[in-house]
């Protein structure tokens, strides 16, 4: 099959290869042919070495398909069903998901690394196969995929694959942050600082809870104005956006969602928000990039910082529900989508995400 390959951490572009196989099918494990992937910014990050991944590996891990086969033990999905991958599959005994907090599982990250294929191999000067894992115990930039059982979650089989992919991380991160974590109430003033994939997200999912005023704030003209489309109400470059929490009731925002990663950001989003208020950080940032604020500001100020992984909330109830707020319409998803490539062009997928041109691009996989 055809899978793309970061050989090496760092490495700006994947080896598009159609000699690697999907290895570790048995019991508890589940077979999944993968009909698309959608490229998210955590996957740079992986492939820059931001965030840990052993290379080499198949990055990609919003991803849709069929399962294909199950192992032994396996219930809950069969063959045939629709799902899309979880990244952080929860063990289900361990005391977070037992309080009922799965996404704060991270039984699945101790097999980060763990070989997921194998490539290569023959004579010289191949030499032997090759193993590499998948970015999180999953990726999704492959035509197919053996994960363990709780790392896919079923959704019906009317949702079309590539919007079923953008519900395994980036909308259900975003909009599980405003509705979960947030708890936005109806009427109050929302920054969203990013307006990446997550960042409007968050826009959609301040909108679902009634938000009174979305202001979106991104350095890129283009990607503040997709933001409107999105229930945006105003879009600011990021040097305007301290004159407007100035000038509302309170001096700041109620909530200030980070959806970039980066202390910077964070550190605006504090400025920003009223006294009071709420920073929601869900950008996946850097283990050394450290945020700072004086203890006097952290307790005079009585700003909540609230970072929210994986929308907030175990992840099959936040798929569920934004499943449902599709199927009424509240939500956009097929708005999100504003390009698409094949498999062997997933290098252009990347280029477009670096230089701001994408939302979403979906990655077809047959």
């Amino acid at each position: 099959m055809r899978a793309a390959i970061l050989h090496k951490t760092g490495q700006d572009t994947l080896d598009v290869r159609d000699d690697v196989v999907a290895v570790g099918f048995g019991p508890g494990k589940v077979r999944v042919r993968l009909r698309a992937a959608s490229l998210c910014h955590s996957d740079l990050s992986a492939m820059s070495g931001v965030l840990p991944q052993p290379a080499p590996f198949v990055p990609g891990h919003e991803g849709a398909g069929d399962v294909v086969e199950v192992g032994e033990g396996v219930t809950g999905v069969s063959v045939g069903d629709r799902v899309v991958l979880c990244w952080m599959a929860p063990c289900g005994s361990c005391a977070h998901c037992e309080r009922g907090r799965g996404h704060l599982c991270v039984a699945s990250l101790r097999r980060l690394g763990a070989p997921g294929f194998r490539f290569g191999g023959g004579p010289a000067p191949d030499g032997e196969p090759v193993e590499a894992s998948g970015f999180y115990g999953t990726g999704s930039f492959a035509e197919e995929v053996v994960v363990d059982r709780d790392a896919v979650i079923a959704v019906p089989a009317d949702l079309p694959y590539e919007l079923a992919a953008l519900i395994g991380c980036g909308v259900t991160t975003g909009i599980g942050a405003a509705v979960h974590t947030a708890r936005v109430e109806p009427g109050a003033s929302v920054a969203v600082i990013g307006a990446g994939g997550v960042g409007v997200a968050a826009v959609q999912g301040a909108r679902v809870c009634g938000a009174g005023r979305i202001t979106v704030v991104d350095p890129v003209v283009s990607r503040r104005e997709r933001a409107l489309a999105f229930g945006a109400t105003e879009a600011l470059a990021p040097e305007e956006l301290k004159a407007a929490a100035k000038g509302l009731p309170g001096g700041g925002f109620d909530y200030v969602f980070e959806a970039v990663g980066r202390s910077s950001t964070v550190r605006a989003g504090y400025d920003a928000a009223r006294r009071g208020g709420a920073v929601v950080v869900i950008g996946a940032g850097a283990q050394d990039d450290l945020a700072q604020f004086t203890m006097g500001e952290l307790f005079f100020n009585e700003k909540r910082l609230l970072p929210s992984l994986y929308g907030g909330a175990p992840v099959p109830r936040t798929i569920a529900l934004v499943v449902e707020l599709w199927r009424a319409g509240r939500i956009d998803l097929a708005g999100m989508v504003t390009h698409r490539v094949g498999l062997a062009d997933v290098n252009e997928a990347i280029a477009q995400m670096r230089g701001g041109e994408a939302l979403r691009t979906v990655v077809t996989l047959g």
